[in-house]
């Protein structure tokens, strides 16, 4: 695999037969989860931001990887969108993004991290222990550390299974935010 193929435009995957103008009427939700090359915000790179957007009926995956992760393009997809929902969001996503993008996500729109929601119902864990419990299946059985190596393969070996792999783990990841909101709703009802 090739440096192009690596640092890929955003990779959009609208709904089949969307009207563009459809699309750019009223506001939506926007699921969002990054994955990184460690844990340091100061220091580690992100190396996926996956967005799942949601309006109504209509859906759009958005994953921007590598180098085409900047300001303009971590904006440029959430135009539009009137809330962020993430999963530990507050401490990881959002100020990993404002840590090296100079974004303020939780500024600029409004913020519900789903992990507090969780807590509120004694669902503790991280996104996977908390889908779980809720019985929320995933097909990937890749994590967080395995993610990072999985970067790795893809940037030192050029490994476009690596790549392909980590983006179905981070689609799965924003997918499965909007479920678990659904479950959360299900709960407060």
């Amino acid at each position: 695999m090739d440096e192009e193929h690596i640092e890929r435009l955003i990779n959009t995957h609208p709904e089949e037969g969307v009207d563009g103008r459809e699309w750019c009427q009223a506001s939506m939700d926007a699921y969002l989860d990054i994955e990184t090359a460690g844990l340091c915000p100061s220091s580690d790179q992100i190396t996926i931001v996956g967005i799942y957007l949601i309006k109504g009926k209509i859906e759009r995956l958005v994953q921007i990887v590598g180098y085409d992760i900047t300001a303009a393009s971590i904006t440029q997809s959430l135009d539009g969108v009137s809330t962020i929902f993430t999963y530990n969001g507050s401490h990881f996503d959002l100020p990993f993004i404002y840590a090296q993008h100079k974004v303020n996500l939780a500024g600029d729109f409004k913020h519900c991290d789903l992990m507090y929601h969780c807590w509120d119902n004694n669902l503790y864990g991280g996104l996977k222990a908390v889908e779980h419990q809720l019985g929320i299946n995933r097909l990937s059985k890749v994590n967080g550390y395995e993610a990072v190596r999985l970067w790795w393969r893809c940037v030192n070996d050029y490994d476009e299974t690596a790549l392909n792999t980590l983006l179905e783990y981070n689609k799965e990841d924003v997918l499965n935010l909007r479920t678990l909101r659904d479950r959360l709703i299900q709960f407060s009802q």
